[in-house]
C-alpha cells in the first residue's frame, strides 16, 4: 500500500514523552515555553503511523481479549522473524541461542555495563555521542572513558590510535559503539569496524554496539552490523524495533550474543524478562511484512534531510551540518553566529518556540553550540519549525 507520511496525527493526549510531558521537560530545564504552540523535534521517535501490518497484529492481540504472561520463545515466529531480518536485509545469519528480549536498548546497555565490568572500571565512548550512554555508565559508578571523534567539515572518524592506548589500560573493559553514530548520522565503514574490532579484541574489551538505526539508511549507503564483519566472539549487538518502525513505547530490543559465556553473563544479569503480547506481535508483524513501508519512510526521510539542509543552506547559511549517512537526525553547528550557548537556546527554544536537543547532552566538553533535530516528522511541520528558527536569526 501507499503510505501518505505528509499526514498529520495528533499525539497530543496520547501520553506522548515528546508532545504530552511538558512539565517533566521544563523540570528537565530543556525549555522554559511549552503550550500548544510548542513543536517538539527533540526525541528520537516517528511522528508517522506505524507499518499497517502491525497496527492489523495489534488489533488480533487485542481481539484475543486476554492479555496474560506471554514469552517470545514460546513459540518460533519471534526469533525467526529477527533472524529472516537480518539475513535478508544486512546478511547477517543469526542463531536463534544468540537472542535474548530486553525491554529497551538504554536497559541493554545498562545490563551489558553490569556483567562486564565492575564499580570503578573504566567503559569507553567517542564523543559527541548518545547521552544516556554517559548516564549509564556514570549511574552504575563506572568512569567515563572518552575517546575523542576527530571531526573535518563536519564528518567523524574515530581515532583509532587514541581508541588503542585507552584500551590498553587494564580497567577499561568495555567499548560502547552507537553503529550508525548518533548524533552525526556517520554509517562506519567495514574497515573502520574490523579495526575497531581488533582493538577490543586485542586488549580484551567487551564491545557493546548499539545498532537501532541500522535499518535507516541514506540511499546509497550500507550499514554492517559489526558482529558480521569481526570476530564476534567478545560482542554484544543491541538491536530494536523502536526506531525502524516506530514502536519504542512496546519496549522491544533484543541483545545478541554469539559467544556463550557473554551470553550467560549478561542473562545473569538482566535477570527475567519477558515481552508483552503486543510486543511480540508487532515485532513479528513489522519484521515479516513491513519491508515495503520501511523503503517509502526511507525515502521520505532522505527527502526530509535533503529539504533541511537547503533550507539552512538558503537562510541560515551560518549552521553547518553534513547530510548525514544514516540515522534521522541533523547535527547542526551554530558557533558561527557568535553567540553564547545560552543566546542560541533562547532564540530557538523560548522565541521560536522549537524544541531541539542541545549538544552538550551528546558532548558535555565539546557540543555547546551544536543542536541536534530529529527529522522524523510530517514536512510541513519541520516546515512550520524551521521557518521559526529562522526568523529569530534573521540578520546575524
Amino acid at each position: 500500500m501507499k503510505y501518505n507520511f505528509d499526514e498529520y496525527v495528533e499525539r497530543r493526549g496520547t501520553y506522548s514523552m515528546k508532545w504530552d510531558a511538558g512539565e517533566m521537560i521544563q523540570r528537565m530545564g530543556l525549555t522554559k515555553t511549552f503550550d500548544e504552540n510548542t513543536i517538539p523535534i527533540f526525541t528520537a521517535d516517528m511522528d508517522f503511523p506505524c507499518p499497517q501490518p502491525v497496527i492489523d497484529a495489534l488489533h488480533k492481540v487485542v481481539d484475543q481479549r486476554i492479555f496474560g504472561y506471554t514469552s517470545q520463545s514460546a513459540l518460533p515466529d519471534y526469533n525467526n522473524a529477527i533472524i529472516r531480518w537480518f539475513r535478508d536485509r544486512h546478511q547477517w545469519e543469526i542463531d536463534p541461542e544468540w537472542i535474548s528480549y530486553v525491554d529497551g536498548t538504554v536497559t541493554g546497555v545498562n545490563v551489558a555495563i553490569r556483567a562486564f565490568s565492575e564499580p570503578g572500571d573504566g567503559v569507553l565512548i567517542t564523543r559527541p555521542i548518545y547521552g544516556p550512554f554517559t548516564s549509564a555508565i556514570v549511574g552504575n559508578g563506572r568512569r567515563v572513558v572518552n575517546s575523542q571523534l576527530l571531526e573535518k567539515d563536519g564528518y567523524y572518524t574515530m581515532d583509532f590510535a587514541d581508541i588503542e592506548a585507552k584500551a590498553k589500560d587494564p580497567s577499561v573493559k568495555i567499548f560502547i559503539l552507537c553503529s550508525p553514530h548518533n548524533p552525526s548520522g556517520r554509517v562506519w565503514t567495514k574497515e573502520e569496524l574490523q579495526t575497531l574490532a581488533d582493538i577490543c579484541q586485542r586488549n580484551d574489551v567487551v564491545l557493546v554496539s548499539d545498532e537501532v538505526h541500522c535499518d535507516l539508511i541514506r540511499r546509497g549507503n550500507k550499514h554492517y552490523p559489526v558482529a558480521a564483519v569481526a570476530d564476534n566472539q567478545n560482542i554484544v549487538m543491541l538491536t530494536a524495533l523502536n526506531k525502524t518502525f516506530n514502536t519504542a513505547g512496546l519496549k522491544c530490543s533484543n541483545a545478541i550474543i554469539a559467544n556463550p559465556d557473554l551470553r550467560a553473563r549478561y542473562k545473569k544479569a538482566l535477570g527475567f524478562k519477558t515481552a508483552s503480547p503486543f510486543t511480540i506481535a508487532a515485532l513479528v508483524a513489522a519484521y515479516t511484512q513491513g519491508d515495503e513501508w520501511l523503503e517509502q519512510i526511507i525515502d521520505y526521510i532522505d527527502g526530509n534531510i535533503d529539504w533541511a539542509i537547503d533550507f539552512l543552506h538558503t537562510h541560515m547559511p551560518k549552521v553547518k551540518c553534513r547530510r548525514p549517512e544514516g540515522t534521522y537526525v541533523l547535527w547542526m553547528d551554530f558557533r558561527d553566529y557568535g553567540l553564547t550557548p545560552e543566546e542560541i537556546h533562547e532564540k530557538i527554544y523560548e522565541k521560536a518556540n522549537v524544541l531541539l536537543e542541545g549538544g552538550k547532552m551528546f558532548d558535555p566538553d565539546q557540543g555547546a553550540g551544536y543542536e541536534r533535530v530529529c527529522l522524523s516528522s510530517p514536512r510541513p511541520l519541520l516546515e512550520e519549525a524551521f521557518t521559526r528558527i529562522a526568523r529569530e536569526f534573521e540578520g546575524l
